[in-house]
């Protein structure tokens, strides 16, 4: 009797931990958190909750159409440095090119596995591969690896699916935003540039498209941006004219 009480919490204990991953992973979607921390989140979450050996996160090079690895919480130098794999190629390859997960009980055994000779030396066994998909466009991958074989469970797998559901979502809102952030950044540095650009025009009686030429040589020979340049420009007019009240 005793036995199945503890069986019961145990159970129940893990469920607990298991929604709070998904919650935590759930409230990434509205974090605002920076990508590559985003990533390594998602990673250590995941690897926590499935008690995997390594968990990587591979993100989607659409022109290249390469998987690239972009998180782990491996220490391995030579797993992490693995080279891009192409889409369709390898467990991973094959998952995001289908969109569908694929579990394998020895990766060591398995053919489609590229990387056997560091499965091998860093003691991976079975793997768990599901995609990551927004709307059904997959953007990566999530892998989780364990030190034994191990036949993964449907809970298992439909906890890895929502899991990899919810950080699609909110890697894709990171990169929506960083691609915001960086649009605005651009459209700032133009009307700095432009600001400059007229302030250098007009005080060394040059043409606005020589005075655009100058900021540029002066970028290139400083070896700092045009932004900064630009700045700097405006900055100097700015005390000049100060001075001279």
């Amino acid at each position: 009797m005793a036995v199945k009480k503890n069986n019961t919490k145990k159970g129940y204990q893990l469920y607990i931990k298991q929604i709070e991953a998904l919650s935590k992973v759930a409230n990434l979607i509205i974090s605002g958190m920076y990508l590559e921390e985003l990533l390594r989140l998602i990673v250590s979450v995941t690897a926590e909750i499935m008690n995997s050996k390594i968990s990587s996160l591979m993100l989607l090079d659409p022109e290249r159409k390469e998987l690239v690895i972009r998180a782990t919480q491996s220490v391995s130098e030579e797993y992490n440095k693995k080279p891009n794999m192409k889409l369709g190629n390898g467990i991973a390859g094959k998952v995001a090119l289908e969109n569908k997960p694929i579990c394998v009980l020895d990766i060591k055994e398995d053919l489609r596995y590229l990387n056997r000779d560091i499965a091998k030396k860093e003691g991976l066994c079975s793997l768990a591969s599901v995609p990551l998909a927004v709307k059904g466009r997959v953007i990566g991958v999530l892998n989780c690896y364990t030190s034994k074989r191990h036949q993964f469970t449907k809970h298992e797998l439909d906890l890895l699916a929502a899991l990899a559901n919810q950080a699609a979502i909110a890697i894709e809102n990171a990169e929506l935003d960083l691609r915001a952030r960086s649009a605005e950044e651009a459209l700032t540095t133009r009307k700095l540039v432009e600001r400059a650009k007229d302030i250098l025009s007009q005080e060394a009686h040059i043409l606005p498209s020589e005075a655009y030429r100058l900021i540029q040589k002066q970028s290139m020979d400083s070896r700092k941006s045009m932004r900064e340049v630009a700045e700097a420009i405006i900055m100097a007019q700015e005390i000049k004219s100060k001075g001279s009240k």
